[in-house]
């Protein structure tokens, strides 16, 4: 329960809503100085930070009317960090707590400041946010460029130009020069001719996240108000995932902050950095301990998996770094038998059925649900979603592919998409009963759109009699979940009518650029009428859409940060982790992140008739190592 509004003094603080924090991660809590923290998986990075920033609003060494800057490289992570420190805090000192992702951090400066760019890199009011792949550069590259002027080079020095070096290296690898590159190297030239095509071929600017990262950083570089109004609003600056923040990103953060009163906390895992295929550094940390005088800190307890699978980690997490201390585990053992082992199956049929039947005994007998268990891929989840699906169904089970998509929007991101999020919350508010929680993340959710502040109570009062009445009028339109595609997209219309469209864009700007929010309303209305296909009732239409009952299937990446009882690695060979050889650490990090989420059991599987597991015998060496037996079934 969160704590009164009024200040506590910091000797008499203590940490809210657990029973207690380890000697380091308690002494974070307190510091005054910027850290680098070190926590490996199940260490409770979430709520270390929730706790931190209960502790600098309540004693008020984070005073008013500062803030706090919690950003993270996922949604989800931004997100759950909220929650979290809604939960801990009193909602008038979580008001003054920001969490967001690193791009929407940077999206929310263009867009208040970006038209305070020079004019070289100035990007239209209304730009596009554009996802360049490879093959977008390859033909920019080949097709679109042509030949240099001869004082830059030769159409061979284009050529030359790989693919994957060029964003990474050459687009985005460096600060913006002010007033652009005076003797350019072809391939600064290329780079160029990139930036301007993007900012000045169409009549509307076309942007990638990476390249809004590098602008934003110039903008403040040249632009001192704005970078001291960002100094002065953010006393404190967290910063989550750190091991995957990518050179824009910290660039950005270093414009800043560096040489500032403002106190950072970088939180992370060097062994859990799956991210560098999209830019991630090689060693964010070193280089934050050196340039802003961090102080290391570890983390040991891992307050998520049992001893034994603890025992297991470990020697994953010696390969990946050789210094890593052994976590002592906090919880216990719960299942009998072993927690590990690699299960050889002779078809992918059978590997189904037996997943399946082996899934409904133990949600028998270890009193489980089905989101106690994932399916975790490396990719291609459509493919193994083929064959497992209908297994899982004939024992009951729905099992639901969360790397799928509901029109043009991935499942897993619909569920977190914040007008998603907000659409569900009112019709549970409206359509179920015991729906309490739901009214509160209502009313606070609306407050923050409408600008409504926690201590305006007459405001508070009067937006609660609007959301009353609303909900009221929406269960007697629509008393039956959606039959048709128009039903669900009028009941999704006159939810957002209420919302107010303007006003989710102010406070969500991603809504606010291209058709993306439309996407996300389309994508929300299509999986409510999907999810009430079944549902004679408007609460198991939600719990559908939620996937409440149904066992989630996602790929590694998705997975990062989530926890389950149980973990079921399907397909480990060569042709699902083909692409092994060409970066062993960050596929062996991945691997490791796989393992990590799992309480109690982890359970991989292997197929002949998929592939080999040959080229990835090092992973079969280091589970053999850590004692695991690969068992044969029938």
């Amino acid at each position: 329960m969160a704590v009164l509004s009024r200040r506590v003094r910091p000797d008499d603080w203590k940490p809210v809503g657990v029973d207690a924090l380890e000697a380091n991660a308690l002494k974070v809590v307190r510091s005054a100085d910027n850290r680098s923290v070190i926590a490996g998986p199940g260490a409770g990075k979430t709520e270390l930070l929730a706790q931190r920033a209960a502790y600098l609003l309540q004693t008020g060494t984070a005073p008013p009317p500062g803030r706090i800057l919690a950003i993270s490289f996922k949604r989800d992570a931004a997100t759950n960090l909220a929650a979290r420190v809604r939960q801990r805090c009193h909602r008038i000192h979580a008001g003054r707590f920001d969490s967001m992702t690193f791009d929407a951090f940077a999206k929310g400066l263009i867009d208040r400041f970006g038209q305070a760019l020079p004019e070289l890199w100035r990007p239209t009011p209304d730009y596009e946010i554009m996802f360049p792949n490879d093959r977008d550069y390859r033909d920019f590259l080949q097709q679109q460029l042509g030949a240099p002027p001869t004082s830059v080079g030769i159409y061979a020095d284009i050529q030359a130009i790989t693919v994957k070096a060029f964003e990474r290296r050459h687009l985005v690898g460096l600060p913006l020069p002010l007033e652009g590159w005076p003797n350019p190297t072809p391939c600064q030239w290329a780079a160029d001719r990139y930036w301007q095509t993007s900012l000045r071929s169409g009549k509307t600017s076309g942007l990638s996240f990476p390249m809004i990262g590098r602008l934003v950083e110039l903008l403040l570089r040249v632009n001192p108000m704005a970078r001291d109004a960002l100094r002065l609003t953010y006393s404190h600056l967290f910063m989550d995932e750190f091991q995957d923040t990518t050179q824009i990103q910290y660039d950005l953060v270093r414009t800043i902050f560096l040489g500032t009163d403002t106190v950072i906390t970088a939180v992370g895992d060097n062994k859990q950095q799956i991210m560098r295929w999209a830019m991630a550094m090689d060693d964010p940390f070193t280089a934050f301990d050196a340039d802003f005088a961090a102080k290391r800190t570890p983390l040991y307890n891992n307050y998520r998996s049992s001893p034994e699978l603890v025992r297991i980690q470990h020697v994953l997490a010696q390969a990946l770094d050789a210094r890593a201390v052994a976590p002592v585990s906090k919880t216990v053992g719960t299942i009998a038998g072993d927690s590990c082992a690699i299960w050889d199956f002779s078809t992918p049929e059978v590997e189904a059925d037996r997943l399946a039947a082996f899934v409904a005994a133990e949600m028998k007998t270890q009193k489980l649900g089905p989101r106690d268990f994932v399916l975790l891929v490396r990719q291609k989840a459509v493919d193994y979603a083929a064959v497992l699906e209908p297994a899982f169904a004939a024992a009951g089970i729905p099992l639901r592919n969360e790397a799928g998509t509901v029109g043009t929007v991935m499942l897993q991101e619909l569920l977190a998409e914040e007008a998603s999020e907000l659409v569900v919350a009112i019709l549970h508010l409206a359509m179920t009963k015991r729906a309490g929680r739901y009214w509160t993340d209502c009313q606070e959710a609306l407050a923050a759109l409408r600008g409504v502040a926690p201590d305006e109570e007459a405001a508070q009062t009067k937006l609660a009699r609007e959301l009353d009445a609303y909900v009221i009028k929406l269960s007697a339109a629509h008393p039956n979940p959606p039959k048709t595609k128009a039903i669900a997209q009028s009941i999704v219309d006159d939810i957002l009518a209420f919302i107010g469209r303007e006003r989710l864009i102010a406070v969500h700007p991603a809504y606010g650029q291209g058709s993306w929010l439309e996407k996300v309303l389309d994508a929300v209305a299509v999986h409510l009428l999907v999810s009430s296909a079944d549902g004679i009732d408007w609460s198991s239409a939600l719990d559908a859409y939620e996937g409440i009952h149904a066992i989630p299937l996602m790929t590694i990446h998705k997975s990062k940060g989530l926890e389950y009882h149980s973990v079921i690695f399907v397909g480990l060979d060569d042709g699902a982790w083909w692409s092994f050889s060409n970066d062993q650490v960050e596929a062996t990090a991945g691997f490791f992140v796989a393992f990590t989420r799992a309480k109690q059991r982890v359970v991989f599987t292997y197929c002949a008739r998929r592939g080999s597991r040959t080229k990835i015998a090092t992973l079969y060496e280091l589970l053999s190592k850590a004692g695991v037996q690969s068992v044969r079934v029938a």
